[in-house]
């Protein structure tokens, strides 16, 4: 979907401002949130939080959320002030998933258009394949994307639960500028304690 420029229009609920997920300026800022550079989360009950680091370059390239029995793997991008990178994305995404023998399909979700995937497991997980929910919502200046597994995939109670942690999350643009699709930089969490 474009607008009348060709720039594609930004894929997010209406009340993202209020509900999430939240541009840094719309967080509230007595809230305790563990800072993780780009983006920052709330700490809840059963929440277990993972940095997943590229091997070469070191750098975090995702976080891995650990909640309602699924696992919520988010990244923030750098987007265009005027569009979105949602739509686009999907297309992408898609392709990947029929590229690696798998299954899509496109669907109206909670949080707006989202993809139903089956991938094929990891050799951890065994043979098959594993459901997969690709989530995405653009805000002012950024694009934040999850991929939901584990039982949020295809439990309404789950899903639910997994959808209320995504939408907790505040990104965390900064001024600086970035080229659209560039990952926002992720950084280890300060410990207590520590300047």
């Amino acid at each position: 979907m474009t607008d009348s420029n060709d720039t594609p229009s930004k894929s997010a609920p209406e009340n993202r401002a209020t509900e999430g997920p939240f541009d840094d300026s719309e967080a509230n800022p007595v809230r305790p949130y563990i800072d993780l550079g780009g983006i920052k989360i709330l700490p809840r009950e059963g929440l277990n939080l993972r940095l997943e680091v590229e091997e070469q370059s070191k750098r975090i390239v995702a976080v891995g959320l650990d909640y309602a029995e699924s696992s919520l793997q988010v990244q923030p991008f750098a987007a265009p002030r005027s569009g979105g990178l949602w739509d686009e994305t999907r297309v992408q995404l898609r392709d990947q998933v029929k590229a690696q023998g798998g299954r899509v399909e496109e669907r109206e979700g909670p949080l707006g258009k989202e993809l139903l995937a089956e991938v094929p497991a990891t050799a951890s997980e065994g043979s098959g394949l594993r459901l997969a929910r690709f989530i995405g919502i653009d805000g002012p200046r950024w694009f934040l994307r999850g991929v939901i597994s584990g039982a949020a995939a295809s439990d309404p109670e789950a899903a639910a639960k997994v959808e209320d942690l995504f939408r907790s999350i505040v990104v965390v643009r900064g001024g600086a500028p970035m080229p659209p699709r560039d990952l926002i930089p992720l950084k280890m969490p300060a410990t207590p304690g520590s300047a």
